[in-house]
């Protein structure tokens, strides 16, 4: 970390200016030790306020902005994050634990979103156009965007919110997770040098002030990724004002192995989809139904990849598998483990030596269960994956839709033709044939059911950050 200075750099941006917190500093935890690694400003509510105010009066001028000129903004602000890609790698490491190359490549993925968000062109689309009238329908923006963002995927996740919402001509005050808000503060640092005052500002805290943020009466939209509890309060939250919400909520993600899948071709993809991130990712595998055939040789497969893992602190050069980000989430997955052992379910791998200090816990296969168990009812959110057997892909199916999350799902086969049409079949969001997690800037990314409200990614993401406006123009 001999890139870092962690002396006096963490401050919020209010209005342009970089300042203190007014509610002290918040202390944030490297998980790869437990031990205190930085410390960073802590916003009040009533900065928070002036952080809105603010917005409100940057809108004015913003708002009419040229199309052109926030696509050369965009462009400039994905020259800055590669120019400070080895800073920015560094910070997510240190604050989210992930391994340094999966670091560089969220630092990657956020350069190619705000560029590919950049290219876009905002539509107006013709209704009408005969002798007596024409009719446009153009995409006006909201006003000032609240974009809370969490802490397993921080630097991407605030892009994702952030850079469609400026191109669309909104202005934006994010408040990252108070877990992981280092690398998202030095993301609007590189902004705040290209928009005028005001046009993005970022706010750390917790709760209390995701809450002043996205419940105040002059905030024109909130876009959320978190948990499906906290998506509930917010939706619950914007009812008064009829807030336009993106959020993108929990899932409980299934996949399904066809019997004819070949197993040594799939394995290693399967187990890189769901333990992306060691597991921390809202569309990673998080169930795994096999046919009767396979179950028992794919289940040793897996456990022979995850007891091949190296798992340790992510700035070490062999660590091939993080911590999980923080103490609380540890613990609920030790205990989701525990409780599915306790049920008589068989771990097959997760007994390697992982390091004593920080939140560790190596990828662990959990076989002999079923849906009874709280470790399949329940987004796990880290390192276990839990294999199910099945007999009847109908069957199969059914048990996978029978859950209140659709965030994705995904088919494993060798026939196209029939995974596709299972996978049409699943209740979900975004379902994949042979992979899984796998997102791109130009396909749109949603969650049914409990997984979510609306929808990001692509022409349709960047159309959720406005609002329709019909033009009936008559030809005297």
């Amino acid at each position: 970390m001999q890139h870092l200075n962690m002396q006096n750099q963490f401050k919020l941006i209010i209005n342009g200016q970089s300042c203190l917190g007014e509610a002290g500093e918040l202390e944030i935890i490297n998980p790869a030790t437990a031990a205190i690694a930085a410390k960073c400003a802590q916003a009040s509510i009533a900065q928070v306020n002036q952080a809105i105010e603010a917005a409100k009066q940057a809108f004015r001028s913003w708002q009419r902005s040229s199309h052109e000129e926030r696509k050369s903004i965009l462009n400039k602000i994905a020259d800055g994050i590669e120019q400070h890609a080895e800073t920015l790698a560094e910070l997510i490491v240190l604050e989210q634990g992930k391994p340094l190359a999966l670091a560089q490549m969220e630092v990657q993925g956020a350069i190619g979103w705000t560029r590919y968000t950049a290219s876009l062109e905002m539509p107006v689309d013709i209704v009408e156009d005969s002798e007596q009238k024409r009719i446009e329908r153009h995409y006006q923006p909201l006003g000032v965007v609240a974009s809370i963002t969490p802490w397993n995927w921080p630097l991407m996740i605030a892009v994702w919110h952030i850079m469609p919402a400026l191109r669309a001509g909104n202005v934006v005050i994010n408040k990252p997770s108070e877990f992981t808000p280092l690398a998202t503060l030095k993301l609007c640092e590189i902004i705040q040098q290209e928009v005028p005052a005001g046009v993005i500002s970022i706010v750390v805290g917790n709760g209390e002030i995701g809450e002043a943020l996205s419940s105040h009466p002059d905030i024109a939209k909130v876009v959320f990724t978190g948990s499906t509890k906290t998506g509930q309060h917010i939706m619950s939250g914007a009812v008064k004002t009829l807030k336009h919400l993106t959020l993108e909520l929990g899932g409980n993600d299934a996949g399904i192995v066809l019997p004819d899948a070949d197993l040594d071709q799939i394995a290693k993809r399967i187990f890189n989809v769901a333990f992306l991130n060691a597991g921390q990712t809202c569309a990673a595998l998080k169930r795994l139904y096999v046919h009767e055939s396979q179950y028992d040789a794919l289940a040793q497969k897996l456990a022979d990849i995850a007891n091949a893992q190296n798992v340790g602190d992510g700035m070490a050069a062999e660590t091939t598998f993080g911590p999980v980000q923080n103490q609380l989430q540890y613990q609920k997955v030790k205990a989701l483990i525990a409780d599915a052992l306790a049920q008589g379910a068989k771990a097959l791998s997760g007994d390697q030596i992982v390091p004593e200090q920080g939140y560790f816990i190596a990828p662990t296969i959990l076989t002999g269960l079923d849906e009874s168990c709280r470790v399949v009812q329940e987004e796990q959110f880290g390192p276990v994956l839990p294999i199910l057997k099945y007999r009847d892909i109908d069957d199969a199916i059914a048990r996978a839709n029978a859950s209140e999350f659709g965030l994705g799902g995904s088919i494993w086969s060798s026939d196209l033709k029939a995974a596709q049409f299972y996978a049409s079949q699943l209740q979900c969001g975004t379902a994949w044939v042979n992979t899984h997690a796998e997102i791109v800037p130009h396909a749109p990314f949603g969650g049914w059911k409990m997984s979510g409200v609306g929808a990001e990614f692509g022409m349709e993401g960047l159309l959720e950050n406005t609002v329709g406006q019909t033009v009936h123009i008559n030809k005297l």
